[in-house]
């Protein structure tokens, strides 16, 4: 009996002392491959001065820093359209919509920050229009940074280039500051592209290297307080000269402005004139968007019809003015003029299914 009572406590004192072991071990002190290291966000405690500095990895949300009404300017080198600016068009969490515009051309991007990476869900060039495309279907899903943040992390594009991690503290130097950026290079048969992402900022610079020859865009400054300013002709009906006026008026897009809403209030915003109006006072677009069969669609609420109390020739001056101010907008000849989701029908008018309104702009005269 006593023999089975010492080997008890001699079972219980080891597994204590294990335990005390466990207890006291460094687990910092362990120190993995300055080549593998995820880069670091120093977070001093908000209760004291005096309290350790603790360090936390940084994750693709850390360089997903996009902001409202914010312009970023960057500054080429080798390239006539290496130079661009950035606005955001449309932000949430996790996806952003942004326009580029290098002088020559306006592309639309739509990036999303989900399951540790940083995806390109769309590319859009030659778009001059604004319209929320974060919900359009991908067509082009490339991997611009992913997790972990480490240097070696690799992956492959759709067209079989290697991308990965190349450096994790890469220290750029711009206009606009001096960051410890990670450097995602991207190669390709014959060239080689070099991305440079800092924390709380995103992408800072990259540069393109093929055959000797390199080009490279840097951001030079950020400025807030800057929406999209977009110059649209908006078109009116003038009955007693039965012809169409046009005037350019300047519109403001905040960030996550719905575009109908916008155009709403221009066309009520009557120029001084003899122009009649275009839509009543109650009248709503209820959905605008430029389809795929490069056809605006554009569905008005009943009051359309109801306030418009005008004549057959002045009703058809009103869809003409409808029709010419959104085509010319999206860049198209087809308007799909629609009333709580049925076709046009007035008095006058009678529109089939599909049945199109069709842009007409030679004869009109800007009202200045």
């Amino acid at each position: 009996m006593k023999k089975l009572l010492f080997i008890s406590f001699l079972i219980f004192f080891l597994v204590f002392l294990s335990s005390c072991a466990d207890k006291n071990v460094d687990k910092s002190s362990t120190k993995p491959s300055e080549q593998t290291t995820t880069p670091q966000v120093t977070k001093p405690s908000e209760q004291s001065t005096d309290t350790p500095v603790v360090t936390s990895p940084l994750t693709i949300k850390d360089y997903f820093s996009f902001k409202e009404n914010t312009k970023y300017v960057y500054e080429g080198k080798g390239n006539e359209f290496a130079s661009y600016t950035v606005l955001v068009d449309y932000l949430t969490e996790r996806l952003v919509q942004l326009r580029t515009n290098n002088g020559g051309t306006e592309t639309v991007k739509v990036l999303e920050n989900k399951e540790g990476n940083l995806t390109m869900l769309l590319s859009r060039g030659e778009t001059y229009f604004r319209e929320n495309l974060t919900t359009s279907p991908s067509t082009k899903v490339e991997i611009l940074l992913k997790e972990p943040l480490i240097k070696g992390t690799t992956w492959t594009l759709s067209d079989n280039r290697k991308r990965y991690i190349s450096n994790i503290e890469f220290e750029v130097t711009t206009p606009s500051g001096k960051y410890k950026t990670i450097e995602v290079t991207t190669e390709g048969k014959d060239d080689k592209i070099l991305d440079y992402y800092a924390p709380n900022q995103g992408l800072v610079k990259t540069v393109f290297v093929s055959k000797g020859s390199e080009v490279s865009s840097t951001l030079s400054k950020i400025e807030k307080n800057s929406p999209l300013t977009q110059t649209v002709k908006f078109y009116y009906p003038n009955v007693n000269e039965n012809k169409l006026y046009f005037v350019n008026k300047k519109l403001t897009f905040n960030t996550n402005d719905i575009t109908k809403i916008i155009f709403e209030k221009a066309f009520k915003d009557l120029p001084k004139g003899n122009l009649g109006k275009v839509l009543g006072t109650n009248v709503k677009i209820k959905s605008l968007y430029l389809n795929k069969d490069k056809v605006v669609y554009v569905d008005f609420t009943k009051e359309l019809v109801s306030e418009m109390n005008a004549g057959s020739s002045y009703e058809s001056m009103i869809l003409q003015s409808i029709t010419n101010t959104l085509g010319t907008y999206y860049g198209v000849e087809k308007v799909y003029i629609t009333i709580e989701g049925n076709p046009y029908t007035s008095g006058h008018i009678v529109m089939k299914k599909g049945e199109v309104f069709t842009v007409n702009v030679k004869d009109a005269v800007e009202l200045k």
